[in-house]
């Protein structure tokens, strides 16, 4: 009696790699002899480490084959990946994996791509990245349906889609197809020392008006009331990109997004590059800031230099080491503009952080495991322990204590409900995305007017709309 469950309980203990107390368990429930239990049991502790890792292989992964992870190691480090790395290297012990932590990815391993040997699986982030757009038009990325449609690694009953923030992986969609698992979960707003506050009596200003004031008197008391990461000014240019959405509504980010005509003269950019323009215009940007990489600029601020810098929430990470004792950084959203369609709570809050797997790689069936594996609960709770940053695996945070920048992040995305967004056009058109940051920078620093700056943006999305060679996205 029973003996006909055998092949099924060894392959649900191998896959599950139960405990011997735990097939026992099983096989009472079934039914089963003594003889065809302690088949099981043999059969179980017998089987070598490559069967286990074939058997709960959904991906199909070659359990030999080498694996050749690149990652970018900004400001969430790379310990996190070395941990998936060890996670994998216990999945299937008989592949070599070769690990490089770099910057620049563009620089480095464009060349790769080009000669037919690109890494397997890669975080394309940071200054220098890959043109993710290009690379999907090229055929160059592998799409990751399957992996998405895979078993979670550690949720029972729900694939990897199943187990993410729900619409938080729009931005690696292109036509349909998913080609990128955005991981961390990032809150993009305005930064301040909390405990600076509370011993100055302020309160965060919520309008602009309020910000105007607040950054005289800070002034006055000769102290900068901002700062911004001066040599990237893409800082500044995703902290407008908060105001226009608040401003005009959804609508105003999604014409820019389509290159719909005319989108950079839309009412909202003008009141929003207007403000920004306030800040050069009354001299309420940090003397020098221009000539700051980000970490000089974020490092300035944390000496009290500067009351308000733009970032996401890898700042606290990407400064550990720098940071005061006391300081209980914290974030916000952008003040509101005179005629916002958003709430104050609205803020652009976006799964980042790029994973992708090159069709052409050696082995792409292991770069899509690679990501099975960071995208269980064990793996992103890690990451978070060790950056103070969420990720996109729901649940995976629940309990951690992990400081004010932790805290203030979760408060402001629950704060948000559904008026959270993201902008596309940096990501699908990059010489309109630089074109956007370049001119960003002049205005800052009194080179140019916001009209100016809608000319010279305007026409690089008319000449990226007109050239046939370069794919289209839109947003709906």
């Amino acid at each position: 009696m029973g003996n006909e469950h055998v092949l099924d309980l060894i392959e649900e203990a191998v896959t599950h790699r139960y405990s011997r107390r735990q097939i026992l368990k099983r096989a009472a429930a079934l039914g089963m002899a003594a003889p065809a239990i302690n088949m099981v049991l043999a059969a179980a502790s017998a089987a070598p480490a490559y069967a286990q890792a074939a058997t709960s292989n959904p991906l199909k992964v070659d359990p030999k084959a080498p694996l050749d992870v690149v990652i970018f190691k900004g400001g969430f480090g790379d310990d996190y990946a070395k941990n998936v790395n060890s996670m994998y290297s216990k999945e299937f012990p008989d592949a070599k994996i070769s690990y490089q932590g770099i910057q620049r990815l563009a620089q480095q391993l464009q060349p790769r791509f080009v000669g037919g040997n690109p890494p397997d699986i890669m975080d394309n982030s940071g200054a220098g990245n890959l043109d993710t757009a290009a690379l999907v038009a090229q055929g160059q990325l592998a799409d990751l349906d399957d992996l998405f449609a895979a078993p979670s690694y550690d949720t029972p009953g729900k694939t990897v889609a199943e187990t993410l923030i729900p619409q938080s992986q729009g931005v690696g969609q292109y036509n349909g197809k998913q080609y990128v698992l955005e991981y961390a979960y990032t809150v993009y707003g305005v930064w301040y020392s909390s405990s600076l506050f509370k011993k100055n009596g302020w309160e965060y200003p919520q309008t602009w008006d309020d910000m105007m004031a607040m950054s005289e008197k800070i002034k006055a008391s000769g102290t900068a009331p901002w700062t911004y990461q001066g040599k990237y000014p893409t800082y500044m240019q995703m902290l407008m990109d908060q105001f226009v959405y608040k401003n005009g509504g959804y609508q105003a980010i999604k014409n820019i997004d389509n290159l719909e005509p005319n989108a950079w003269s839309q009412d909202a950019v003008k009141n929003s590059l207007n403000a920004l323009y306030e800040l050069a215009q009354k001299g309420y940007i940090m003397k020098g800031t221009e000539g700051l990489t980000h970490t000089e600029a974020q490092a300035a601020w944390l000496q009290g230099k500067a009351v308000f810098i733009p970032c996401g929430t890898w700042l606290e990470n990407e400064m550990k080491g720098l940071i005061p004792n006391g300081f209980d950084m914290v974030v916000s959203p952008t003040p509101a503009l005179a005629g916002d369609k958003i709430p104050f709570t609205g803020i652009n809050a976006y799964a980042g952080e790029n994973f992708i797997v090159a069709s052409h790689g050696k082995n792409p069936q292991g770069g899509k495991e690679w990501i099975r594996l960071l995208a269980s609960k064990q793996a992103a709770r890690f990451f978070s322990q060790n950056t103070k940053s969420l990720t996109v695996v729901v649940g995976s945070a629940d309990g951690l204590d992990l400081g004010t920048a932790f805290a203030s992040a979760q408060q402001v995305v629950k704060n948000a409900g559904t008026n959270l967004f993201y902008s596309m056009y940096g990501t699908w058109y990059t010489e309109l995305g630089t074109e956007a940051n370049n001119q960003m920078g002049e205005l800052l620093n009194n080179r140019l007017t916001p009209a100016q700056y809608i000319q010279k943006v305007q026409k690089m999305a008319d000449q990226v709309a007109k050239d046939s060679s370069i794919p289209k996205y839109k947003r709906s």
